[in-house]
């Protein structure tokens, strides 16, 4: 399972050096948390720490736009050398429009939903993106509490992926850790965006990298061990 790390609860003091922590460790994505303080209760960062970012990394970089009006941003973060770009669905009312948009710059598209609005909403939408995140907690704050809910909704785009021959990733996005990486990856995710779980004062991040790591294979493992003696 591919691993994007969150900035958002790194320490800044530090920035550069756990980006490159992360990427030693074998992290895939790095991913950028961005809040308006309008459609989340939060404010984090733009353009500038992305541009920041993508100087201490040789990953790729995707930015959540969790914000009203995100297209007014779009240049800003292609020119900070944002790969990929996540919308939401309840701040795009012409969706098509706006991924063709990011389609002509060039950029990666991903497109996301708050966990209680219905994937159908973004069911049209899937032949025509790259990426499918499927928020695990409510947007806004990190060190948030998996939903447990969650898990069916992820079945459930897997299934709506793997029905139109999509190759679209399937990412998911908070309260993920050592104990919930199993479940989310069971249920067809195939990117998990971790904050907490890397960035955090009990472990160094190869450390925490690494027992993540160990979490899924664990999983791995016992399947095998189920089907095995299933054979018996």
């Amino acid at each position: 399972m591919k691993l994007s790390p969150s900035i958002y609860t790194a320490d800044f003091g530090r920035l550069g050096e756990q980006i490159r922590d992360a990427e030693a460790a074998g992290v895939d994505w790095i991913h950028l948390d961005i809040m308006d303080g309008h459609f989340v209760p939060n404010i984090t960062f733009g353009p500038l720490i992305a541009a920041a970012v993508r100087r201490h990394t040789r990953l790729p970089c995707e930015a959540h736009l969790m914000m009203t009006e995100p297209e007014r941003y779009f240049e800003a973060f292609k020119q900070a050398g944002v790969s990929r770009l996540i919308v939401h669905v309840e701040t795009c009312p012409h969706l098509y429009s706006t991924i063709q948009q990011l389609r002509q710059m060039d950029l990666q598209v991903g497109i996301t939903l708050n966990p209680l609005t219905p994937l159908s909403l973004i069911e049209e939408a899937l032949p025509l993106v790259d990426l499918v995140l499927i928020m695990t907690v409510e947007p806004g704050f990190g060190g948030q509490k998996y939903i447990p809910a969650s898990t069916q909704r992820i079945a459930a785009m897997r299934r709506m992926l793997d029905r139109i021959g999509s190759a679209a990733e399937l990412e998911v996005d908070g309260g993920i850790n050592i104990h919930t990486i199993c479940e989310v990856r069971d249920a067809g995710a195939s990117i998990a965006v971790v904050g907490s779980a890397v960035f955090n004062d009990k472990y160094s991040v190869a450390e925490s990298v690494k027992m993540l790591r160990a979490a899924a294979q664990q999983c791995l493992a016992d399947e095998a061990d189920e089907v095995r003696a299933s054979d018996e």
